[in-house]
């Protein structure tokens, strides 16, 4: 069975299991009663307290050689868990052992990794972990009760902005025993009990007298995970050794895992670069997400001679989010009627032709590909009893239905160009000796705002302004090196730029940063849309505080609505599958897991075999 067809029946298990879920949430107070080994989001983990290892690995796979990735841009940090520097985005899942560890086989279940067991009340206003007694860091110093509550706090209080929100709705933490602490929590809230052991553990001795919050490159973390930071030259590359004495080896959500001697991440200037790289395996591994590029550039000598495999994996995530987000801090893009005029302008199905071929298809909404996706059509059901409250100040389209513009496939995109057009009329804004101005004769013009190396948003928004000049507007385009990018969008010193939110079928917390009001004007945070409505707030408290799975499913079906029907992103093309050419001795388990290629898989369960 190919791995397309076995992710198709993954799926129906996966449906299986969330009604098992909501079969069971009445039981959760028993079974949580005691300690465990794991911990659900609804009803009990998958696999039994004595499980070997995790479905999709690979117990018995050899442990050596090396794998080496690439990212465009540099780094001047390496620490992950803070808002100053640019990090590399691998590194926090490398220098930060977490309490438990999450299964890619699962919509939201953890099982032990530092601790040993988790124990929840049957509300799960409070959960308590105790910790393994053979957990060590790197150094060879036990993780203890004391580090976990300082990990807890540090980044609760000057971590990144992330791990902000969490620590507000902490009341106490307090330790309960030589190896146990308990956490109990201020709001009715089911998955703070498994936020909380996600939570990265820090060594509290190596921050001692170090400012946490400035540190940059000046001090590499210690860790209690498989890998340890060996050597590092600051924007040019980042080697991981596998730690030898890591103490965590027979730990079963472990157990063939982490195989590879090193990781080693090399930093390009752009994407042209990297990938004559990986042409000559300085680079062993790349992931394509433009599948013309993929049918028409991946024939290089390597790959006929069978030194690079190519492949072709499936997935059941959510599409999320990807294309171009309009900053409605800024006055032009305030009104939805601008943003819709923007988004028709955008010729997608021209844009789409020449970049993929047509062969990608759109993102429709933020859960689009999964069962958690908005209903097209109008609100009906639950949806509709959570969304009436807001109708008043819903955006049309939000209760009536919504979708995404279709052009002709044409450049010109007439029906598009007219759209938008009249949009812009009915915001006030009219096209006057070929430049659209409003009343007083202001013309309409914005930034587009582009990191250096993105040669495929560049080419889109090459096309995309052609367009807009069809409607009078002239944008700038700017591009900023990778310090200078993040520090403008931490800033949200833009107006229109690329975004990317991935989503999960396990949707929780995460979702204030995203789209949460309170973290609109918090810098460096996630919501860079800067969104701010009582309606998403509630879908999210709603999905949150669910105590079936019916009602999650429709509270996020909910909020899909409103966030597509907001008009705040323009859509690109989604990656049902993933396309990864890697070295042929770079291997994998043929057995998926529902999330596909995601942090957690790779290079997570590869290994080297020649």
């Amino acid at each position: 069975m190919g791995n397309i067809t076995k992710m198709a029946f993954h799926f129906g298990r996966l449906i299986a299991a969330w009604r098992m879920g909501a079969a069971m949430i009445a039981m959760a107070g028993i079974a949580f009663a005691e300690p465990q080994h794991g911990i659900a989001m609804y009803g009990d983990p998958a696999l039994p307290p004595d499980f070997v290892s995790l479905p999709y690995a690979n117990p018995d796979a050899p442990k050596g050689g090396r794998i080496v990735t690439s990212e465009v841009g540099g780094f001047d940090s390496l620490n992950p868990f803070i808002l100053k520097g640019s990090v590399s985005w691998q590194l926090r899942y490398f220098v930060g052992e977490s309490l438990m560890a999450r299964s890619l086989d699962e919509p939201f279940t953890l099982y032990g990794l530092l601790a040993e067991s988790v124990q929840t009340s049957p509300d799960r206003d409070w959960v308590e972990f105790t910790l393994r007694p053979e957990a060590r860091f790197s150094d060879g110093s036990p993780v203890t009760v004391a580090d976990v509550i300082w990990s807890f706090e540090t980044l609760g209080t000057i971590g990144h902005p992330r791990y902000l929100g969490f620590w507000t709705r902490v009341a106490s933490i307090a330790q309960t025993g030589d190896r146990s602490v308990r956490l109990t929590f201020n709001v009715a809230d089911r998955e703070l009990a498994l936020l909380a052991g996600l939570r990265p553990i820090l060594k509290k001795a190596q921050w001692e007298g170090v400012d946490f919050a400035q540190s940059t490159l000046d001090v590499v973390p210690i860790t209690s995970a498989p890998y340890v930071i060996d050597d590092f030259e600051a924007g040019r590359f980042i080697s991981l050794r596998r730690n030898p004495d890591y103490w965590g080896v027979n730990v079963p959500f472990q157990r063939g895992l982490h195989n590879f001697d090193e990781v080693r991440i090399e930093f390009f200037g752009d994407e042209t670069a990297a990938f004559e790289a990986f042409k000559t395996l300085e680079v062993t591994t790349n992931r394509e997400f433009n599948v013309a590029r993929w049918d028409g550039q991946y024939d290089f000598p390597a790959v006929q001679s069978g030194d690079v495999t190519l492949s072709v994996l499936g997935h059941e995530r959510p599409s999320g989010m990807t294309g171009f987000v309009m900053n409605t801090r800024r006055a032009q893009f305030a009104d939805w009627r601008v943003r819709d005029a923007l988004i028709h302008a955008f010729n997608f199905e021209f844009i789409n032709d020449a970049m993929t071929g047509g062969a990608q298809p759109r993102i429709t909404s933020y859960w689009s590909n999964s069962p958690l996706g908005m209903h097209h059509g109008p609100a009906t059901g639950r949806v509709a009893e959570f969304l009436a409250p807001f109708a008043a100040d819903l955006i049309p389209g939000t209760l009536e239905g919504y979708n995404l513009p279709i052009g002709d496939g044409t450049e010109r995109n007439r029906a598009g160009t007219a759209a938008a057009l009249d949009l812009m009329a009915q915001a006030g804004w009219t096209v006057q000796d070929g430049v659209l101005r409003n009343a007083a004769g202001t013309p309409f013009t914005f930034e587009i705002l582009l990191q250096q190396g993105g040669s495929e948003n560049q080419s889109i928004v090459d096309m995309y302004v052609q367009s807009l000049g069809r409607i009078g507007i002239s944008p700038r385009v700017s591009l900023a090196d990778g310090a200078q990018y993040k520090e403008r969008v931490d800033a949200y010193d833009f107006d229109m730029t690329y975004y990317r939110v991935g989503l999960s079928l396990s949707p929780g917390n995460e979702q204030f940063n995203y789209f949460g009001a309170a973290a609109a004007d918090q810098p460096g945070g996630r919501n860079v849309m800067g969104l701010k409505s009582p309606a998403v707030d509630a879908m999210i408290n709603r999905l949150l505080t669910s105590q079936s799975q019916d009602d999650f499913v429709a509270a996020v079906q909910a909020l899909d609505r409103i966030l597509t029907a907001g008009r705040y992103v323009i859509p690109i093309y989604q990656w049902n599958i993933s396309r990864i050419a890697h070295a042929r001795e770079l291997r994998y388990p043929e057995n998926l897991p529902i999330f596909g290629d995601w942090p957690g898989w790779q290079p997570d369960v590869w290994w080297y075999e020649d």
